[in-house]
């Protein structure tokens, strides 16, 4: 091991930006209790008089808290300035009285009829002028002045009602939060408002836009208009900056809420909201005033394959996973706000999901660290856009789903983890020494999808190729940020990071330098923070850091693959492969083949001070060579890996391992003798779990 420099300090479930103060979980989580688990319930769309059969029922099955009021505007506010609490109110005593605690929700992503006829302006507008109407959710955009300050009025409303109130535990924002590419009048405004702040000058802006090209300059702020994304060739660099705008309004929406929360409610609840994992927008962890981040998880909606034929009912495993590494890091801790319980509605197929599923998501996203796991919803609904939609209990209000006793058993298991927490337990060493950090930006992401050069070219799952083959070490991994103290990670990746500057090069030329393992792909470096590329050849301000010059890259076409040869194997590759041309004392460890470049580096690898550079100028088509690559780098620097095959995961955390299996075929886990097994058996069937105590 070379890497002694680095610290193994800090478990890799509780890593947060270094840059702002270490949050704390055990605030509103005693670590005693490992994890909570809760159920939305809408007292709204029952009849008053099965509210406290549908509690004391939910109490029975073992949920500690439920979630009220997340689209009930129209019934806090049914006229303007007339709220009526008072069903909220006896919701909340009926919860209590069976020791369920509560996660109230501001319900800004459903505003009333009322509001929306008296004022039409808060409706969102398509790019092609189309406007939103009533009768669907989040049809009201966070550009609209008014519909921003009037959302606050109903926000404080809530607080002060029950922001001291000691029966609820937090507070969600909204729900699922999107970003709206709006092109209303406020939105047009807005957007040059903000442009206006973030580039002072109109020549500041005309510079950083390229706008000499294609006679594109302004003179004035105010004849910049929204870019149409449709019309071709419209400024890439106008449309990334949209897109930044859209992303702040969805951030400082959600924070001015959680402004006004702050002035009424307890320092003993929290505040967050429940994001849709996606990693290609900018919101997604922006706002600043939350105290941890939430997400949520629909595994089988026919659209992911899973593996094998039947692996449709089980989902594709990285996707909670990824979720998991990628919320975690944001603040140190994180929770699920909505995971799936059964068969939905929504999807383009809804099948049922495999028995055991709902109950290897619920391990999976408590194995990455969640703090809470929360699922929509108890009861399935009668009518609506989401009937069919599967929930704890069916049509009939009591008899549970099998997603439902699914819960039920996960509830019961995690108390028996609770019986054997030691709060002294270590995680293993060799786990801890493999610790990773992906870096990863949504501007870059943006940006590269943006102008892809080739059809061939997904960001995702670029990323996607590294990650599997870092899960399949048994290593945990975090998705990290450029403000990260990256001395932490024994390995960092940088995948398709194309926008930098020379500060991001200085700080990850000193990781390597200090006993780092730093790995970059492809597209690294190949603009500067404006998106244009460097005067100058080809990547050439990364040179010293790739230990090689690139001469060039290509593209090949989709029916003739390239081929890259790495240790006698031959991968095929069409998305991107950059020409290396290695420095003295740099080694080749991949070429390619075939073309009339054979021959030609497309992996280099270089020693940097104490650590190492590792280039991979090449997106192999399955990854094969990503894992393959990481594999040697590893052995060469004594980081014990693992060999787990597809679909199997394992993860530590609190003193316990935890395996879990989306693969087809059974898995037989390798345990220390003597290893105290509390959940599921050594041989773990699909959908199966293993839970042992960490010796």
């Amino acid at each position: 091991m070379k890497l002694k420099s680095l610290p193994f300090l800090l478990p890799a479930v509780l890593l947060a930006v270094l840059t702002q103060a270490q949050n704390n979980p055990e605030k509103f989580f005693p670590a005693k209790d490992l994890t909570t688990v809760g159920v939305y319930y809408y007292p709204e769309h029952w009849d008053e008089s099965q509210w406290e059969r549908d509690f004391q029922n939910m109490a029975k099955m073992g949920f500690e808290f439920t979630h009220f009021a997340e689209f009930a505007w129209a019934q806090l506010e049914p006229e303007e300035g007339k709220y009526d609490f008072g069903w909220l109110d006896r919701s909340l005593a009926l919860a209590a009285k069976y020791n369920l605690k509560v996660v109230l929700c501001t319900s800004t992503a459903t505003p009333p009829v009322w509001l929306v006829r008296k004022h039409p302006d808060v409706l969102a507008t398509e790019e092609d002028g189309t406007k939103m109407d009533h009768g669907s959710r989040q049809h009201a955009t966070f550009s609209s002045n008014y519909y921003r300050s009037y959302s606050m009025k109903m926000v404080e409303e809530l607080a002060k009602r029950y922001g001291k109130d000691p029966r609820v535990i937090g507070w969600q924002i909204d729900n699922e939060p999107r970003r709206f590419l709006d092109y209303g009048n406020d939105a047009t405004q807005r957007f040059r408002d903000w442009l206006k702040e973030k580039y002072v000058t109109i020549d500041a802006l005309n510079k950083a836009w390229g706008n000499n090209f294609w006679s594109g300059t302004y003179s004035d702020f105010s004849q910049i208009n929204i870019p149409l994304h449709k019309q071709w060739g419209m400024n890439l660099h106008q449309r990334l900056d949209h897109y930044r705008f859209a992303d702040s309004e969805t951030a400082t929406f959600l924070d001015e809420q959680a402004k006004v929360l702050r002035k009424y409610i307890s320092k003993d609840q929290w505040i967050t909201s429940n994001y849709i994992p996606m990693y290609d927008v900018g919101y997604v962890g922006q706002s600043r005033e939350f105290d941890f981040v939430a997400y949520t998880r629909y595994m089988v909606y026919g659209s992911d394959r899973g593996i094998g034929e039947k692996g449709y009912r089980v989902g594709e495993y990285s996707r909670i996973a990824m979720a998991n590494d990628f919320f975690r890091p944001l603040k140190g801790y994180y929770g699920v706000m909505e995971l799936q319980p059964g068969q939905v509605n929504w999807g383009s197929i809804n099948p049922q999901p495999l028995p055991g599923a709902i109950r290897l998501y619920l391990w999976h996203v408590f194995a990455g660290g969640s703090k809470f796991t929360c699922t929509y919803r108890y009861r399935a609904p009668l009518y609506g856009y989401e009937a069919y939609h599967y929930g704890i209990v069916g049509t009939d209000g009591v008899t549970p789903t099998p997603g439902g006793l699914e819960f039920e058993q996960f509830i019961k298991e995690i108390g028996k983890l609770r019986e054997n927490y030691n709060p002294s337990a270590q995680l293993p060493k060799a786990y801890q020494q493999r610790k990773t950090g992906i870096l990863v930006n949504t501007d870059n992401v943006q940006q590269v999808n943006l102008n892809k050069q080739t059809t061939e070219w997904n960001t995702e799952a670029h990323q996607l190729k590294y990650y599997k083959a870092l899960k399949s070490f048994g290593a945990p991994v975090d998705f990290i940020r450029d403000t990260f103290d990256f001395a932490q990670y024994p390995l960092l990746v940088v995948p398709a990071y194309q926008m930098i500057d020379q500060p991001m090069i200085d700080k990850l030329t000193k990781y390597a330098e200090n006993g780092g393992n730093l790995v970059l792909s492809c597209r690294t470096g190949l603009q500067d923070k404006n998106g244009h590329l460097w005067e100058a050849k080809f990547y050439q301000p990364m040179w010293k850091l790739f230990g090689a010059e690139v001469k060039s890259y290509d593209l090949p076409m989709p029916h003739s693959p390239g081929m890259v040869k790495f240790e006698n194997r031959e991968i095929p590759w069409t998305s991107w492969g950059d020409l290396l041309s290695p420095f003295a004392g740099t080694e080749t460890w991949a070429t390619y083949e075939k073309e009339f470049y054979a021959g030609t580096p497309a992996v280099v690898h270089h020693k940097l001070g104490k650590g190492t550079v590792t280039y991979i100028g090449v997106d192999s088509r399955s990854g094969e060579l990503e894992k393959q690559v990481l594999t040697k780098l590893c052995r060469q620097q004594g980081i014990a890996i693992e060999n787990y095959p597809e679909g199997v995961l394992v993860e530590y955390r609190d003193g316990f391992g935890i395996a879990m299996n989306y693969a087809d075929k059974d898995f037989e886990m390798n345990l220390p003798e003597g290893t105290e097994i509390l959940i599921g058996e050594k041989t773990i069937k699909t959908a199966g779990v293993l839970v042992w105590k960490v010796k």
